[in-house]
């Protein structure tokens, strides 16, 4: 039975680029001459600081075009509020991996209301879908990416 998976994946390798090229940028620029701003990546959660709130923004804008410019989808990321203490700021970017279980059973009631002869599985940070036919599941595929999800999506594993 012909079958493919449905992911939400991230390079971390290119995740790791992004934020050296976004900390090489900020130590180049005048405006953050002598102000200690700087990323830190853990995890796929990178953390700005800087000395006053504007500054944060600016980099959080240098941060999304240096992703964006490495093939990571900025949808993927979850911006926290910045936080100000005293002369420092910082701001928190989660950058999810993965389909949750709210995701995943949205994506399976939209498989199962199109009434394709398909079925839908989770499997841990995954969908599987298999069918007996292949137009079937490229007809799935077609209707998950024009679903207006708050994650991106990959289509991975296709098996005939």
């Amino acid at each position: 039975m012909p079958s493919f998976d449905i992911v939400s994946e991230l390079d971390a390798h290119e995740v790791n680029n992004a934020v050296d090229q976004a900390n090489r940028e900020v130590g180049q620029r005048f405006d953050f001459k002598g102000t200690d701003a700087k990323y830190e990546l853990k995890e796929l959660v990178v953390t700005l600081h800087a000395k006053a709130e504007f500054q944060v923004k600016q980099m959080l804008d240098i941060l999304m075009l240096k992703l964006s410019k490495r093939g990571i989808d900025v949808a993927c990321t979850k911006v926290d509020p910045p936080v100000v203490l005293g002369q420092t700021a910082h701001q928190v970017v989660t950058l999810r991996e993965g389909i949750e279980s709210e995701l995943g059973k949205k994506l399976q009631r939209l498989i199962k209301d199109s009434k394709l002869k398909v079925q839908a599985a989770i499997q841990d940070k995954q969908v599987r879908v298999t069918g007996k036919s292949r137009d079937d599941l490229q007809e799935v595929i077609r209707l998950a990416r024009n679903a207006k999800l708050d994650m991106p999506l990959q289509f991975k594993n296709f098996r005939d």
